[in-house]
Formats: C-alpha cells, structure tokens, sequence
C-alpha cells in the first residue's frame, strides 16, 4: 500500500500544482488583433447548425474575422440550416484522399479557404461564450498555438461519471507549466473541440497534412507544432466554451473506441497505464473497505484530486465520489479499443478507420 500512498500523493500535488498555474480564459471585453478564421468542419449536424454559428456569429472583440463552415458528406439538412446564416461561407468538402481521416481532410480544405492570421479550429457541438475568442488569443502571448479546454456538457448517469476524468487525466499526470515551458513533445496535451494557431506556424508545421492519418489529431497536431520550435499548450476553457460531445452511450463507447488505442502509444503503454489506474483507482478503495489506513488516505488523495478538478473545470464535483467506478469505465473503454483495432472495426462517422 506505501506505494499506492506514494502514486496518489504525486496525482494529487499534480491536480493542485496545475490548477493554480494553467493559463485561465475568461469571458471578459477584450480586443484581439489581427484577422481570425473560424474554420468549422461538419458532418451531419444539423442539430448543432442554430446554437453554435449563433455564438460564432455573436463574438465580440474581434475586428476582422470570417467563418467558414465545411459541409463533410452531410446526408441530413447541414448545408440547408448552414445557409441561413448569410454571415457564413459554406464550402461543399470532397472525399477525403488516400490516408486521410474524415475530419483533418475537411480542416485541410478550411485551411486552405482560410484568410485569417490566426485560424480557430471549432467543433460543430461547441457554444462559445461572447469574448471566447478575443480572450483565448490575449492569452496566446509568447505561444503559437493555445487549446482551451471547453467545459463538457454530460448527460445521463454513464457521462456523469466519466466525462469529468478528461480533464483530470491530463491534470494528474502531465506538469504543464514544465512541459510548457521546454515544449516537452511527448507531455503536450490540446484538445481539438477549440484549437486556436497562428496562421504561419500552421503552414510551416505542414498544419492538418502532417498528421493526416492520426486518431488523435488534435494531440498529434500540437506534437508536430512543438518538434517545429512552436510553443503552446492546453488552457482551461470552461468559462468560455462548452462541449457536450456524445448524445448516448452508445456514441461514448463509439468514439472512445476509435482513438484510446492510440492515447499510450503502444499495447504495452495501455497496459502500464491500466497498471497505475488499478494501484491509484481500485486498489485504495478496495483496501480502505477492509479497513486499511493507508487505503483510506490514498483513495481521499485521489477524491480531493478529482473534486479540484471538477472545481478547476467547472464540472460536477459530487461524482468524485464514483471515482472507482469511473476508472472501471475507463479500462473498459480501453480493452474495447484495443478489440476494435486488433479485429479492424474501428469507424467513425460512418468512415472505417485503417
């Protein structure tokens, strides 16, 4: 068990050393220079049309910006809802090439459409509070590229419980203000719901096209910008931004599955991974139930880890309680990756992942 002690004690400092030092983005008047592009790819979201090109539409602090959405192979009424906002340029995409995934095909061609010094890469299910971008761009400073995390919208008992380990995750394991500082590649987290980089880093980089094949496009991305001598990081969004990214479990399971594959590496990385989970998640609840002193001070190490970073992120603190359960989900999300990259069935929006 001093082991166990030894894993939730670092977490916790982790979650708490974090928590104080990221950059915060807030919803305050502000005016950012320079020409921006919001780039929007969408496939199939009629639903999400109204209320995100609303809160695009309604940014203030911006001088000079365009929106340019980017209908992916829609066979609902996207495009239809789309051009009721004459403000928006709409661009019909085409099939993606060989060896590019759907959605970094479709941010290629905006890219390419783009006029802006500074490109937004938003996701169709994000809302944007009034001086969400004008802000994140004050906060970019020094940093080529920034990634506020938005705040993710749940809904039902299973996304209640572990949605809010997204954030936590990358809290409690990766020191920010190091990893931002030196651009340490392999400690770099983003997110790619709301993804802000200037207009030249981007195109020296090589931008969407150098990781056209990558399930985690969004952390590859930043990965490929660092190993360029770009500097950036990961934000804390919540104030600014929401995400409510699945509408059912069954979409949880689905888009889980199609990239925590790849989220440690390799095979040998996930099972490491699932290791430490077990020694910080499982373990210390299981031992405090049988009346283990040391089980019991680690596994309230890793409750108050998580209810500051429910806290730090704006979600629910109440389902800190649930961590164990939480981490249950999760290594079930990984084995079922695994199952869906080994017997070739991984799909996204209709597409097969190879």
């Amino acid at each position: 068990m001093e082991i166990t002690l030894f894993l939730s004690l670092i977490v916790f400092s982790m979650v708490v050393i974090n928590s104080f030092t990221i950059r915060v983005v807030q919803n305050k008047p502000i005016s950012a220079q320079g020409r921006v592009s919001v780039l929007i790819p969408m496939r199939n979201e009629e639903v999400n049309v109204k209320e995100c090109l609303s809160s695009v539409i309604n940014q203030q602090g911006l001088g000079n910006f365009e929106i340019l959405v980017l209908d992916d192979g829609s066979v609902d009424k996207t495009a239809d809802e789309v051009r009721k906002f004459s403000e928006v340029k709409l661009i019909t995409g085409s099939t993606p090439p060989q060896n590019w995934l759907g959605k970094l095909w479709a941010c290629h061609q905006l890219s390419e459409q783009s006029k802006g010094d500074f490109l937004v890469f938003l996701d169709a299910d994000v809302r944007l509070t009034q001086y969400a971008i004008s802000n994140s761009i004050s906060k970019l400073k020094s940093w080529d590229f920034i990634s506020p995390y938005p705040r993710q919208v749940t809904d039902g008992f299973l996304q209640k419980i572990f949605q809010p380990m997204l954030q936590w995750s990358w809290l409690a394991s990766v020191p920010l203000v190091i990893a931002q500082r030196f651009s340490i590649r392999s400690m770099a987290v983003a997110n790619g719901q709301f993804f802000i980089v200037r207009r030249d880093a981007y195109l020296k980089s090589g931008g969407h096209a150098a990781v056209r094949s990558e399930v985690l496009d969004d952390l590859m991305l930043a990965r490929q910008l660092l190993d360029c001598g770009f500097m950036g990081g990961v934000a804390e969004g919540s104030q600014v931004a929401s995400c409510q990214m699945y509408k059912s479990n069954a979409d949880l399971f689905k888009g889980y599955q199609k990239s925590l594959w790849k989220a440690f590496g390799s095979f040998f990385g996930s099972l490491i991974v699932i290791l430490l989970l077990l020694l910080t998640g499982i373990i210390p609840f299981a031992a405090a139930l049988t009346g283990s002193e040391l089980g019991l001070i680690s596994f309230l190490l890793i409750f108050l880890s998580r209810v500051i970073s429910a806290l730090r992120t704006g979600s629910l603190p109440n389902t800190a309680i649930l961590h164990p359960l939480s981490i249950i989900v999760l290594i079930s999300l990984i084995a079922y990756s695994w199952y869906g990259r080994f017997t070739n069935r991984l799909t996204w929006r209709d597409r097969a992942i190879n």
